[in-house]
């Protein structure tokens, strides 16, 4: 059956997927379990890349209970840190020799000031340059793949982000939720980038970008929880209360990255995200973004920071040159 390209569509209508290879980010909990779960359910071999072992073990256990043939394996991967990425994809590459999809859904929002491993700002260092690294290194996995795709989760707070090529770490001033929208508007810089020197190269790689909309997942809290006055915690658990009334479960939140990583005939540098008012709620469609994300100009001087940044330096011939970071 044809998947429908608008209303109505559900994880029902996602096509078998065996044979095929998937890593999620984050997938031991929230939005990542989900799509690593459907994904499963529908045949593919899923990787969970996950910060802490234990969990993605339990969480292992826990789609195990409703799908017992499942083939799941759990991967360490911390994006704040270029050498735990450099070490996931050398594991990984020498473990599995494929991959078909590769799931950019981890993520943290709303944090107080804080550093990755390597002297980034935590927000645009673990939402954006973290999974640039990772793609980056395997992209030689990707390229070798038949019709391989890269989703890349976004959020309707890009449209408050802008990109600060002279402060990108916010060291100057930093402000969290500005941080977090900078970060979500790179990660949609990066899917039409990455699409159009796949396009360019005639490669059939696709990159997508999604967004859950309002979706109920720990995101929400882990900030104010950080910053640790009774105050804030206070407001915390007021925030937590209003978003289990408001919210859409993950389940519904998860469906825009499964459109994206899962219907046949979706174009390169589409940006999927609920139907309803807002973009806030309901089933998958392809939504518009801001005009930053559509800057082309950004977009390439985006890419060539995060190059320099990372050290990890795309090549669409299927050579690996990953080689000029050494952490």
């Amino acid at each position: 059956m044809e998947p429908k390209l608008g209303f109505g569509w559900t994880e029902e209508e996602i096509p078998d997927l065996t044979g095929t290879t998937a890593v999620v980010t984050g997938a031991n909990s929230g939005l990542g379990f989900v799509t690593a779960t459907q994904l499963a359910a529908h045949g593919a071999s899923v990787t969970l890349a996950v910060r802490d072992a234990a969990r993605g073990a339990a969480a292992v256990e826990r789609m195990r209970a409703g799908l017992p043939d499942a083939v799941l394996t759990v991967r360490v991967l911390d994006l704040a840190s270029l050498a735990s990425i450099a070490a996931f994809a050398d594991e990984f590459t020498a473990a599995t020799g494929r991959l078909d999809l590769l799931v950019n859904n981890a993520g943290v929002m709303n944090l107080p000031q804080r550093q990755t491993a390597d002297g980034f700002e935590m927000q645009f260092g673990t939402n954006h340059l973290g999974h640039f690294a990772l793609t980056g290194r395997l992209l030689p996995l990707l390229l070798a793949a038949p019709d391989a795709r890269v989703v890349t989760l976004s959020s309707t707070v890009h449209r408050i982000g802008k990109m600060n090529f002279d402060d990108l770490m916010g060291a100057r001033r930093y402000r969290p939720w500005p941080a977090y929208g900078q970060s979500k508007l790179a990660n949609l810089l990066f899917t039409s980038e990455l699409q159009r020197k796949a396009t360019a190269a005639k490669l059939s790689l696709r990159a997508m970008a999604a967004h859950p909309g309002f979706a109920l997942t720990n995101l929400q809290t882990v900030g104010p929880t950080m910053r640790g006055s009774k105050a804030t915690t206070r407001r915390s658990r007021l925030t937590a209360a209003l978003i289990r009334e408001l919210a859409q479960p993950a389940g519904w939140g998860a469906l825009p990255t499964l459109f994206a990583a899962t219907v046949p005939d979706l174009a390169g540098n589409s940006f999927v995200g609920p139907e309803g008012f807002g973009q806030q709620h309901g089933h998958p469609v392809p939504v518009t973004r801001s005009k930053r994300a559509e800057n082309s100009g950004d977009a390439l001087r985006l890419w060539a920071q995060s190059e320099r940044l990372t050290g990890v330096n795309y090549d669409f011939t299927g050579r690996s040159r990953n080689d000029s970071w050494r952490g």
